[in-house]
């Protein structure tokens, strides 16, 4: 069933000159320079298909080379379940793939993912969204997801793309997004394309 988000505002995120400083600040601290950059906000869970996510930008930048230094995957990843050997391995697991694929394109000053494993704060989660030009959701399985939905709600000048699994609930309503086989790493890759162009 349709589900709405809270507001950014009546969330007390920061506005007007706070967050220009604060996105100023993140894209400092990450070292993301003037790169382009797509989001993901998830807790790390396999339904949230970060694997096939990281997969599909690395397929990305193999098929259009020119995006090489030119754009960069901000995933914002929240450890889950930690109590569970089998989950602490999932983020070994996922952060072990990232360095690989990082490895493999990064240049002297740029790197294409950048995987912040951490509980982050709903200021720093907007932050992000606002800079980003692109949201992706690549849920494999997903009741709702309401991320899609803050990303779009973050957007107060409209000025973005959201990159959807159709899996996820919010595909149904967010039917403007480039909705996407999560499993389908070509498809997934020019999604990307798309979206930046």
């Amino acid at each position: 069933f349709p589900i709405s988000v809270e507001s950014w505002d009546e969330r007390h995120a920061p506005g007007a000159e706070a967050l220009l400083q604060q996105i100023a600040e993140l894209r400092e601290r990450y070292d993301l320079g003037g790169a382009r950059l797509a989001v993901g906000v998830d807790r790390i869970d396999y339904t949230k298909g970060l694997a096939e996510r990281f997969r599909a930008v690395k397929r990305f930048f193999e098929r259009y080379p020119q995006y090489r230094e030119q754009f960069t995957l901000v995933q914002l990843g929240a450890p889950s379940r930690t109590h569970i050997p089998r989950y602490r391995n999932y983020i070994n697991e996922l952060e072990a793939l990232a360095d690989e694929i990082n490895w493999q394109l990064q240049t002297e000053r740029w790197k294409p993912i950048r995987f912040l494993v951490g509980h982050h704060d709903g200021a720093t989660v907007h932050a992000f969204m606002c800079l980003a030009e692109i949201g992706i959701v690549s849920s494999l399985h997903d009741g709702m997801n309401l991320v899609a939905k803050e990303f779009v709600a973050a957007k107060a000048d409209m000025d973005g793309v959201l990159i959807l699994s159709e899996f996820a609930g919010a595909a149904r309503e967010l039917s403007d997004a480039l909705i996407i086989n999560p499993y389908d790493t070509e498809q997934f890759a020019d999604a990307i394309r798309r979206a930046l162009e």
